[in-house]
């Protein structure tokens, strides 16, 4: 089956798209919280004769077409707890709360996807059907995608795919590759007791403190030769306290910080080896260690036959140089607990000017090109259309 391009579908909507995205960048809503957001994004998909199923607290899911192979396409939903700096005609209007990582843009693109693949269901030309689901809380670990998994919004789905802004990317471009695109991602926090004292008589203390620095620099030392180095793994010690006087040995200390890493197995190994490691290294100075070793999420492992398809289909819509090798992140996403049980692909989105300055993830001062909106609806709308279309020729060549 051929598939058509989309642009020319697209361009009656881009407009109404823009205002949209704009909507929802100047009334961002954390994680739980999106209620708003999604009554905004139900109401469009209601006027398009679809029927979105509201979740129990927020979020969707929205059928497109009658009988077929099911594809579904992933949105996320909430902001972040972070003030926006972009001064924009459509800033934040919520103070402390922003876009900050681009889900205003995912969502966006997601919807436009889901509006064009109506109008061609509804014309007959859809072979298939199609799941939108538009998750909350993706930025609070072990994330929103498990309220999709247990309210069974992707049951019955055989491939999904999702895109995220990629600031250092050029605009009109999308990052791809096959297995790990993001990293595992936990939380450690350990709390250190012990007999505190006069720095004058270190030995009869057990001194916290010291045993907070040979953790700080051993523990990861220590993964570093326990833990296979093609895993990509690293622990990074974000905040350290203990103590207030110069001259006193505090009886409490503690320490946090985040795991990651890109290997499944290494990942279901970690939390042991951590715990292990933190009381083998502060035994020898006499101090108790409690150690919470929380799991975030997985590693987002791209399915090969997935990436394919995804990629054919951007080549086709886009062209033949649109899609570039995406180095792989250490940051968390949610969307792995999704392809853990359905197979699928995560891309990345380019929203950098070319030429222009890079807006980083996670700053208040993160302004996306909006060209990318158009990219992001037609790389989307393409590859929900080749992955039916693959499905369907190689139903007919099996008939055959």
């Amino acid at each position: 089956m051929r598939v058509q391009p989309v642009a020319p579908l697209l361009e009656p909507l881009l407009g109404e798209l823009t205002d949209i995205r704009r909507d929802l960048h100047m009334h961002p809503e954390t994680a739980r919280s999106e209620l708003r957001t999604t009554r905004r994004v139900a109401d469009r998909l209601e006027s398009a004769g679809l029927a979105p199923v509201l979740l129990p607290r927020t979020g969707l899911v929205c059928d497109i077409g009658d009988d077929g192979p099911l594809v579904a396409l992933r949105g996320d939903l909430d902001a972040l707890p972070l003030p926006e700096e972009t001064r924009l005609p459509y800033a934040s209007t919520v103070e402390g709360v922003s876009h900050a990582c681009g889900h205003d843009v995912h969502t966006t693109c997601v919807l436009g996807a889901g509006l064009l693949l109506a109008e061609l269901a509804a014309a007959g030309q859809l072979p298939g059907r199609v799941r939108l689901v538009f998750q909350p809380a993706e930025e609070v670990m072990p994330g929103g995608a498990l309220d999709i998994l247990a309210a069974g919004g992707l049951d019955g789905v055989e491939r999904i795919y999702a895109l995220h802004c990629d600031p250092h990317t050029d605009v009109g471009r999308i990052g791809s590759r096959v297995g790990a695109i993001t990293a595992a991602s936990d939380q450690v926090h350990v709390r250190l007791t012990g007999r505190g004292g006069h720095t004058s008589r270190p030995h009869l203390t057990e001194d916290v403190v010291f045993a907070l620095g040979q953790l700080i620099v051993g523990v990861p030392g220590v993964l570093s030769r326990r833990l296979d180095p093609r895993a990509g793994a690293a622990l990074v010690w974000g905040a350290v306290q203990a103590g207030s006087a110069a001259n006193a040995i505090p009886a409490r200390g503690e320490l946090a910080g985040t795991f990651r890493c890109l290997d499944s197995d290494v990942w279901d190994a970690a939390g042991a080896l951590v715990a292990d490691t933190v009381r083998d290294l502060v035994r020898p100075y006499g101090v108790q260690a409690d150690i919470s070793y929380v799991r975030g999420v997985p590693p987002t492992l791209n399915d090969a036959a997935a990436v394919e398809v995804l990629e054919a289909a951007v080549r086709a819509e886009l062209g033949e140089t649109a899609v570039e090798l995406t180095p792989q992140s250490l940051g968390g996403e949610d969307f792995a607990w999704m392809l853990e049980k359905v197979p699928g692909a995560m891309l990345r989105l380019g929203t950098r000017t070319p030429g222009g300055h890079t807006f980083d993830l996670h700053r208040p001062d993160f302004q996306p090109d909006e060209r990318a909106l158009a990219v992001g609806v037609r790389a989307l709308t393409a590859i929900v259309l080749h992955d039916l279309a693959r499905r369907q020729d190689d139903g007919l060549r099996l008939s055959g």
